[in-house]
């Protein structure tokens, strides 16, 4: 079996939620708690980190990772989904599992959990755990895949909880209120285990509160606890913060809603402190600078290129467009140019209604099966007053755009991770 056998294998033969979306989720821990019997249960040999959240948990998972990595900690680090390759989403202090070991863990493994029918996300997280363990790690942060309580990363038993906020996604799963989806995240919870929460409304709050009274845990909200006095862009694409307790700090991370996450990540340092106790200041302040490069986070306001100004993210809720709206209209163009497609369980008309009239628009779709097809999006669009055309892939509409734009356009690419999985696969090539 090559490698890339095994990964199609895994798309293929395990159900994949961007493919199959709720037809992949499986509730229940059953397979995960088997999976995890039959590997001795490898996560207990590292200490963990979960973090769980609507938008935001892919940055601070990064962020975390590569603080812990510049204290000189062996990080692994579990996320999802990837971009451009599998093994993006399994890394020891930033490089990717190897192929050779996801080839022989599917060959070895595969009579043991074929008989599960396991998700593709249990399968993977199997793996991940595993390969920790065989990598002999210090501590893995892990990325929570879809909820909390559920979900399959929730058999281990952190020293740390961040759930960076809430908000409108994934509803036919997790519930369609607010406190219904906070109470699927706040199940990773745990006696005695800290637990940051990064933003809340008035009715989640009341739902951290009561799960922490119940299960007996600290509880700090991050939006109580401004610990940035103020935030600029600097000239590498980042942000630069003044922060009250921990000097200047160069972010790597672009886009105006890296100021929450930065923050959220910041009121976790004293618990992080408190159990990896190496960890200085020049540590926090390398591992926000260098975040990209000790992790390989991409997709997050990432610039593509500089003439016309090319950028892509991979915002995909109204949670995130509020700021990715907000960001646009900060920048300075001639002709603001929108490349956008989005997958078909999302709230698109909410998405839609946010986005600016005053946009040439270039509707498309992902190379997934849940991916809405661009002409139903550009319709729907039309009634929010967007007008534009529609390309089959992305590829035709970045190409169109691009030979439509002068120097001093700006280009936005996104509304789905699939979106900007599909613009850099073939940015990549050129």
């Amino acid at each position: 079996m090559t490698y890339k056998e095994a990964v199609e294998y895994l798309y293929n033969q395990t159900p994949l939620f961007q493919n199959n979306g709720a037809g992949a989720y499986k509730e229940g821990l059953f397979n995960t708690y088997a999976l995890d019997e039959h590997f001795d249960h490898p996560h207990r040999r590292y200490k963990t980190i979960h973090i769980a959240g609507t938008n935001g948990k892919g940055s601070c998972s990064h962020l975390i990772a590569s603080v812990l990595q510049e204290a000189g900690y062996k990080v692994g680090l579990y996320t999802s989904p990837h971009l451009l390759d599998f093994r993006e989403r399994i890394r020891v202090n930033g490089e990717m599992i190897s192929e050779d070991y996801v080839v022989s863990f599917i060959e070895k493994e595969r009579n043991f959990f074929e008989p599960l029918y396991p998700s593709f996300f249990e399968v993977a997280t199997a793996m991940a755990f595993k390969y920790f363990a065989d990598k002999n790690i210090d501590v893995a942060v892990v990325e929570v895949g879809l909820g909390g309580r559920l979900d399959c990363t929730n058999i281990i038993s952190p020293v740390l909880s961040v759930i960076t906020n809430i908000s409108f996604d994934h509803v036919a799963l997790l519930g369609n209120t607010l406190q219904a989806i906070a109470g699927e995240k706040a199940g990773i919870m745990k006696s005695g285990v800290p637990t940051v929460i990064g933003e809340y409304v008035k009715s989640t709050k009341t739902v951290f509160e009561e799960r922490a009274t119940e299960v007996g845990c600290p509880l700090t909200f991050a939006k109580d606890n401004r610990t940035i006095k103020y935030s600029r862009p600097n000239k590498y694409g980042g942000l630069t913060f003044s922060t009250n307790d921990f000097g200047k700090i160069n972010c790597g991370l672009g886009g105006i809603y890296q100021r929450k996450n930065v923050n959220t990540v910041l009121n976790a340092i004293p618990y992080l402190t408190s159990v990896f106790p190496d960890i200085s200041l020049d540590n926090i302040a390398a591992g926000f600078e260098k975040v990209k490069e000790n992790t390989g986070l991409m997709g997050r306001w990432q610039t593509i290129q500089d003439c016309p100004m090319v950028v892509c993210d991979t915002g995909h809720n109204t949670g995130g467009f509020k700021y990715i709206v907000r960001q646009l209209s900060l920048q300075k163009y001639k002709t603001l140019r929108i490349i956008i497609g989005m997958v078909n369980d999302k709230d698109i008309d909410g998405v839609l209604s946010m986005l600016p009239a005053n946009a040439e628009y270039y509707f498309t779709q992902a190379s997934v099966a849940r991916a809405l097809n661009h002409e139903k999006l550009r319709q729907k669009a039309e009634s929010h007053n967007l007008k534009g055309q529609s390309f089959p892939t992305v590829a035709d509409a970045y190409s169109c755009a691009l030979s439509e734009s002068s120097s001093n356009d700006f280009i936005y690419v996104g509304g789905s991770t699939f979106i900007v999985a599909d613009l850099l696969k073939g940015t990549s090539t050129l």
